[in-house]
């Protein structure tokens, strides 16, 4: 498999992550961090762009944008620094869905800017799990769907206590306190071909 860096993704493509019984990712958990759970899932599939999702018990939706609050200097530090997605051995991964309140909603976008990353330095602290930890932000509030954010990480196995402690660091900071709902599932690359060869995205 082609594990070259950064593979071009248009802006607004569709992404579908589809929880139910089929799937290539083998659910290891699914954890209410705060707010409404999601049903419990034994499997879960990600397609993307015009490809039909197969039925399942919850899809969430979302489209790659520019990320909201990222100055051109620290996007073009992400996308130093970021690898692709679908790299052969990252086969742990984490798709954390996540709704703010209307309290943030309801602020400047200039004070929401400097609670992400003056005060909780969000963009920092992601930059220091880099490359380790390969991660896509998909935006749903416009679609209408539960959840402003849906976010996605994969990595080796043996980075699982590096992603921990990136996800505890963030819950930490004063731009958790604004989030209403969050759940965080937890997954293994288990398809049911075996031999099925995972796509760089």
């Amino acid at each position: 498999m082609q594990c070259g860096r950064r593979r071009s993704r248009r802006v607004g493509d569709m992404t579908s992550f589809v929880g139910g019984n089929v799937g290539s990712w083998r659910v290891l958990r699914v954890d209410p961090v705060i707010g409404v759970p999601l049903a419990w899932i034994s499997r879960l599939e990600v397609t993307e762009g015009q490809a039909q999702p197969p039925p399942g018990t919850w899809v969430l939706r979302g489209v790659t944008a520019f990320d909201r609050y990222v100055t051109p200097a620290e996007r073009s530090l992400l996308e130093a620094r970021q690898e692709i997605l679908g790299r052969q051995s990252a086969t742990s991964a984490a798709l954390i869905p996540i709704r703010k309140s209307a309290a943030w909603w309801d602020l400047p976008p200039d004070e929401r800017r400097a609670i992400f990353e003056e005060r909780s330095h969000h963009i920092r602290t992601g930059i220091e799990y880099l490359p380790a930890v390969a991660r896509r932000l998909y935006h749903s509030r416009e679609l209408g769907e539960p959840f402003d954010f849906l976010t996605w990480f994969e990595y080796f196995p043996d980075h699982a206590a590096a992603f921990e402690e990136l996800v505890e660091r963030l819950r930490s900071t004063e731009e958790w306190r604004y989030v209403e709902r969050e759940v965080d599932v937890r997954l293994a690359w288990d398809p049911p071909i075996p031999a099925t060869a995972r796509v760089p995205r």
